[in-house]
């Protein structure tokens, strides 16, 4: 590490949390999980919580109160929330709620883009984003699923200015932010195109992928975790009371998607090159 701080770029996803309806019984079970702390982000006496997540001292993800079947929610850096919600009215999304600060953390912005799928706009202040990703433990990646990647595609080209690119077997339309891997090397990871001197060109630039979603799904954004080994998370998940949903193999990885006790669905990641 550099010790700079992370910081994300406009139009980069930065964050992900979880509403749970018990958000003390979701840290027991992610705690154990991922081997995350927790310190709650709201003064004490306050109806509700918003547990910051901590592995290793990093900021990771968080866990707030909500209501209903649990979520995960991803969030996308801007830097004007209230002009990005413009955007996304003006490419055919919708602004679920409006910009307003969250404290001194940010301002948020909670949107839906034109098939339904939901994700959130974070400008930030003094909560910059997670501050650990790609290990064991931590978010690797947010993609979205859709049921019209082509209108998908032209509505956050329009609000984030993405590009797509097809950087070969299982890393088929990936979502980039030109210069994002040029930002990493001058901030937070100054190795990384020395890491990644085996992957295709460009991949320093992607931040996730647009993948069309089966006859089953509702488009939304998945949300996956790195993990050491698939076998031995996913065994850990079903002795803390989560249900698997599915296991399966990529060309760079062996997933398994699980749903955790208050309905929260989420995807585990062992990251397997080819060549392993």
């Amino acid at each position: 590490m550099s010790g700079i701080p992370r910081t994300y770029p406009h139009g980069v996803p930065c964050w992900v949390d979880t509403e749970q309806p018990d958000p003390t019984v979701a840290s027991v079970f992610y705690g154990e999980l991922f081997g995350w702390t927790f310190t709650n982000a709201l003064p004490p006496g306050a109806p509700a919580q918003y547990l910051i997540a901590h592995l290793a001292g990093d900021d990771v993800a968080a866990i707030g109160t909500g209501t209903g079947t649990a979520v995960w929610n991803t969030y996308i850096a801007v830097t004007d929330a209230d002009a990005t919600a413009d955007s996304v009215l003006a490419n055919g999304g919708t602004v679920l709620s409006a910009p307003a600060d969250v404290g001194p953390g940010g301002r948020a912005a909670i949107c839906a883009d034109p098939q339904g799928a939901e994700f959130r706009l974070w400008q930030p202040y003094r909560r910059l984003g997670a501050q650990a990703v790609n290990t064991p433990g931590s978010w690797n990646f947010s993609d979205l699923r859709t049921t019209d990647p082509d209108a998908a595609s032209a509505f956050y080209t329009g609000v984030f200015g993405w590009t797509y690119a097809d950087l070969g077997p299982g890393l088929e339309a990936m979502i980039s932010v030109p210069g994002y891997g040029n930002h990493l090397a001058a901030t937070a990871d100054p190795d990384i195109y020395v890491r990644q001197a085996d992957v295709p060109d460009g991949f320093a630039d992607v931040i996730g992928a647009l993948q069309p979603a089966s006859d089953s799904e509702r488009p939304h954004w998945r949300v996956t975790f790195s993990v050491d080994n698939r076998a031995e998370s996913v065994e850990l998940a079903e002795k803390l009371g989560a249900t698997v949903l599915g296991t399966w193999e990529s060309e760079w990885a062996a997933l398994a998607t699980i749903r955790d006790p208050q309905g929260g669905e989420v995807t585990l990641s062992e990251f397997r090159p080819p060549d392993a």
